[in-house]
């Protein structure tokens, strides 16, 4: 019994393997976009860039996230073809906004995972992607996470060097969740440093929370980098961040992924910043936090 459990399972996996080679080959793979807001200090939410979110449009099984098949496309390499598709979209997409004024300035967020930067040729391969499209470099976000800076320490901060230099904007995402330490934070050429949604999730009601977030915040404002808070869903959550200096968003409070004609919808009609209603909660005392 045991052996067929596994043998259908290695069946469904080569299934899904080669739906991922269909999908790449045919054009099943789409891209979402997810707001990043800013206050525009009328009470109004200011869309400055969006994080691009892969989606898979599967013939038969409809709309895919990327939890379904994230970790089979790591284990088969596959991450690599579809992160440098996704480089290619996101360019594409750059480049017809540059040409609209009410897009120019939008800013598109990609997460690059460790093994498609760890490729000899990531760095001319992303150079040859943005000469190409023509765009605006700076306009180019690439999301890097802790899992970077497990090893190889020093090619890591080279290729970024070499990355920011031609002008690319480097963000560290999930910082404080996993190997880091400051003094990587210290060594890095990065642009931006993205609160992770798990310090944002409760930061209400777990003091170790919201110590963690004034650290960060605190952090980024004395390395000059741009801040912004993932997984913000409440106006809770917003007012606090807000209070307490962190200056961009990104969750549900302002909108879901959405597909490309409804982000330039919402860039067009901005949100308004939501309030919070009544007082926040105040977390009990908890221990000591250690950053």
């Amino acid at each position: 019994m045991v052996l067929v459990i596994m043998q259908a399972d290695v069946t469904a996996r080569n299934a899904i393997e080669d739906d991922m080679r269909t999908a790449l080959a045919q054009g099943h793979f789409t891209l979402h976009y997810q707001p990043q807001v800013r206050e525009d200090g009328h009470g109004h939410g200011q869309v400055i860039g969006a994080e691009a979110l892969l989606r898979w449009d599967h013939p038969q099984r409809g709309m895919i996230l990327p939890g379904k098949f994230i970790s089979l496309a790591e284990e088969t390499g596959l991450i690599v073809p579809i992160g440098d598709w996704v480089l290619r979209k996101a360019c594409t997409q750059l480049a017809e906004w540059a040409g609209h004024p009410r897009t120019a300035a939008l800013t598109l967020s990609v997460n690059v995972s460790a093994s498609q930067f760890r490729q000899p040729d990531f760095v001319p391969q992303v150079l040859d992607i943005v000469q190409r499209s023509g765009i605006d470099p700076s306009r180019l976000k690439l999301e890097l996470t802790e899992s970077l800076l497990v090893k190889d320490m020093d090619e890591v901060v080279r290729k970024m060097a070499e990355l920011r230099a031609r002008g690319l904007a480097l963000s560290l995402d999930d910082f404080g969740t996993g190997y880091s330490s400051l003094n990587y934070l210290k060594r890095l050429p990065i642009d931006q440093l993205k609160i992770d949604q798990s310090f944002v999730r409760d930061l209400l009601n777990d003091p170790n929370d919201m110590a963690i977030v004034r650290t960060l915040v605190s952090l980024g404002q004395s390395l000059n980098l741009m801040l912004i808070a993932e997984g913000v869903e409440t106006a809770e959550q917003l007012a606090w961040l807000r209070e307490n200096g962190c200056p961009a968003y990104q969750g549900f409070l302002f909108s879901k992924p959405l597909p490309i004609d409804l982000f330039e919808k919402l860039v067009a009609t901005p949100p308004t910043m939501p309030v919070a209603q009544g007082p926040r909660p105040r977390p009990a005392a908890g221990k000591p936090v250690v950053v």
